[in-house]
Order: structure tokens, then C-alpha cells, then sequence
């Protein structure tokens, strides 16, 4: 079935995610690595360019249905209880669910919904394997699993690019889709893996806020001197350029709750949207 890309429809669907991980102090900037090293995996792996396309999108709508979870288990700096991982469990049923009326839903459903199976059937919700997992769903699952060991969470801080890669290796053919797993490690050689780790967007390093630790996740349109908060502990920074990044120094005052409100990226949905094509075959 071809479908056409209308470009607004698509920003409406970039931005819905964007919103929710704009709840996370934890996660900035994850949606669009995962877009990112999607698009990767589908590259090396030698697919067409709509299918890289479908990827990418995937890779940036994967976790819409967080929006379900509650901040308390989002930001939980500990170990999750069984109750509250099953809770988290949910997130790509419910994600599926909040897209698949939309007029484009169909384009990133397989993603959404299947980004948790394993290749062995040990996965979630459905105990999918091989095969019966989209391909999609394939990709985005080890872009996904790459992000999350390379970046900083609320309960460990993130690795080199190397130990991630050792790590993916480890369930090659297991949780990962071998073929595709081999592809992405032959391509992580290159330096177009490695300038994404750590970025919120192309070129925009994160930066750790000083008082509690989370990501502060940088505008592209960020000056030097310019002034921002962190919506964990709510305290006011100040950023001073240091060569590709920021250095953050703390001014003491408390941001409002106007300072503290989410804030979507919107530089990098609109790039993204810029780069769709104007029909897809699904």
C-alpha cells in the first residue's frame, strides 16, 4: 500500500513523542539517537531508502507510549519492583494504541508495538521471534538497547562505545537479530557512531546538571551566557561555551514553575520532518 508523507501530519506524530520524553530529565535527546543509530542499522544492512526512512521514524516514535508510566517510575533512581517493571511492560501496547488511528500510525506501528520482543521469544508483550518480529521493530531494538547502555540513567551512569558494542554482542542471536546486529558493530567502526553518542541533536553535547545530576538537554539554539534550570532539582545555570559543549555553572536562584515546564525540541523534529519523503510503500 503506497502512503503519502504529509509533512504536518508526520510533525504532529514527531511531536507527541517529543512531549513525552520531555517528561524524562533522563532521556533527552534519546529519541532522536535512537532515530539516528536506526537509520544506521537500516543503512548497513544494505535497505532501500524508504525502509530506512520507516526505520528512522520508528527509532523516534518507539517510545510514545511512556506516556502511560508514571514519573515516579520513569525517574526511579533505584531498582524497579516487579510491579512497577510490569507497569513499564505496558508501554508499547499502549503505544500502539495511541497511534494507530492516526493517518500515519501505520508507518511506525511495528516499531512501536514490537520493540521489546526478543529474537528468541523471550521478549515483550507478545513473546514474538525471528521472523514474526518486523524488521523494523528488529532495528529499533538494538538502537534502542545501544542508547540505553551509553547514556546516563537515573541508576547508572553510561558506557564507552566499545563496552556497549561488547554488550550487544553478548545476545547476538538471542535478543538481537544476528544479521542485523553484525551489520550495526561493522558500522560502529566508523566516526558517524560515536559523534551521536552523547548528543541531544546533531552537534549539541549534554550536559549534567551540577546540584543532582540529570541531563540537561541543550537547545541548538543555546548561546554562551545564556540561562537554563534543571527539572529535576529545579535550580538555575548558567551556560558558558567550552569548545563543542557547554560548561554549567550553577547561579544559586530556583527556576518557577513556567522555567520547570517541558519543552520539546523542536529543532530536531523539524529536521527530521524536512527529510521525509513524499510517499512510502508499507
Amino acid at each position: 500500500m503506497k502512503i503519502r508523507i504529509d509533512k504536518q501530519l508526520l510533525k504532529s506524530l514527531a511531536m507527541m513523542a517529543s512531549v513525552i520524553e520531555a517528561r524524562d530529565a533522563y532521556t533527552g535527546g534519546h529519541l532522536w539517537r535512537v532515530s539516528q543509530y536506526s537509520q544506521h542499522v537500516a543503512e548497513a544492512a544494505g535497505l532501500p531508502a524508504e525502509m530506512v526512512f520507516l526505520s528512522r521514524l520508528g527509532g523516534f516514535l518507539h517510545d510514545i507510549g511512556k506516556i502511560s508510566i508514571p514519573d515516579v517510575i520513569l525517574g526511579k533512581r533505584g531498582k524497579l519492583t516487579e510491579p512497577e517493571y510490569e507497569m513499564v511492560k505496558t508501554h508499547p501496547g499502549i503505544g500502539a494504541t495511541l497511534i494507530q488511528d492516526h493517518p500515519l500510525g501505520s508507518l511506525a506501528l511495528p516499531a512501536v508495538h514490537q520493540h521489546h520482543e526478543w529474537v528468541n521469544g523471550r521478549g515483550y508483550p507478545d513473546r514474538l521471534q525471528s521472523d514474526q518480529i518486523s524488521i523494523f521493530a528488529r532495528i529499533v531494538s538494538i538502537a534502542d538497547a545501544f542508547d540505553a547502555l551509553t547514556s546516563t540513567r537515573p541508576y547508572r551512569r553510561g558506557v564507552d562505545l566499545m563496552p556497549a558494542v561488547e554488550a550487544l554482542k553478548a545476545e547476538r542471536g538471542s535478543q538481537f537479530d544476528a544479521r542485523l546486529l553484525d551489520a550495526f558493530i561493522q558500522r560502529s567502526r566508523l566516526p558517524g557512531i560515536q559523534e551521536i553518542v552523547g548528543t541531544s541533536q546533531r552537534g549539541v553535547r549534554m550536559v549534567c546538571c551540577p546540584t543532582c545530576g540529570p541531563v540537561i538537554t541543550v537547545s541548538s539554539s543555546a548561546r554562551d551566557g545564556d540561562v537554563g534550570y534543571c527539572r529535576v532539582c529545579g535550580k538555575q545555570h548558567r551556560l558558558h561555551r567550552d569548545g563543542d559543549t557547554f560548561v554549567v555553572e550553577p547561579t544559586g536562584a530556583k527556576g518557577t514553575a513556567d522555567d520547570l515546564k517541558p519543552c520539546p525540541e523542536t529543532g530536531s523534529i523539524d529536521a527530521f520532518v524536512s527529510r521525509a519523503p513524499q510517499w512510502v510503500d508499507i
